[in-house]
């Protein structure tokens, strides 16, 4: 059996066993934030900067003439990892003003319950028709409400106002060579 040795502790002085440091310590750091400008946001009405390389909810775009950039591939169903995306294929009717493209999405749905907003859906779209954008906010009552049909996709997404050259860069570099010389 082991016999305790006595620990021979300093004596405290009057400070330290008022604790006197550690309160005042405690209230300079209380002023300070006291001071200190706000950091939260009145949200709805402010809205928090948006970091570049956000990834937010994916949507489909159209060209600046208004007709639908997706041609069907469906590239982005199969490479989806949670497979949110669905897409139905359809024919375009010959008479129409997108009639050279081969097929349109007769229906194209993303369940956003499923999806993991990891951007592999616009990494792999060779007509950059589905970008991730900036929204955020986007709530429903139902689960219904969050599966977004093509409709909504679009109305999300929008009109592309300028060119993209995803996989043609020398093209790229030309337009915006173009674009500083003028």
């Amino acid at each position: 059996m082991a016999t305790g040795v006595p620990v021979q502790r300093k004596p405290l002085t009057f400070l330290e066993r008022t604790y006197i440091p550690q309160i005042l310590g405690g209230m300079k750091s209380t002023l300070k934030h006291l001071v200190a400008p706000a950091q939260t946001l009145e949200y709805p009405e402010q809205r928090p900067a948006i970091p570049p390389g956000y990834r937010g909810v994916p949507t489909l775009v159209k060209d600046p003439n208004g007709r639908e950039k997706c041609v069907s591939c469906q590239l982005c169903e199969f490479v989806c990892p949670p497979k949110a995306i669905r897409i139905t294929p359809g024919e375009i009717p010959p008479d129409a003003v997108n009639a050279h493209v081969e097929r349109a999405p007769q229906a194209f749905d993303i369940d956003m319950l499923r999806c993991i907003y990891c951007g592999m859906c616009q990494e792999v779209c060779p007509e950059e028709a589905i970008f991730l954008q900036q929204q955020y906010s986007l709530s429903g009552y139902t689960r219904e409400d969050l599966v977004n049909n093509k409709a909504k996709l679009y109305e999300l997404g929008g009109t592309l106002p300028d060119q993209h050259f995803k996989w043609d860069k020398k093209k790229a570099a030309e337009i915006e060579g173009k674009a500083h010389h003028h």
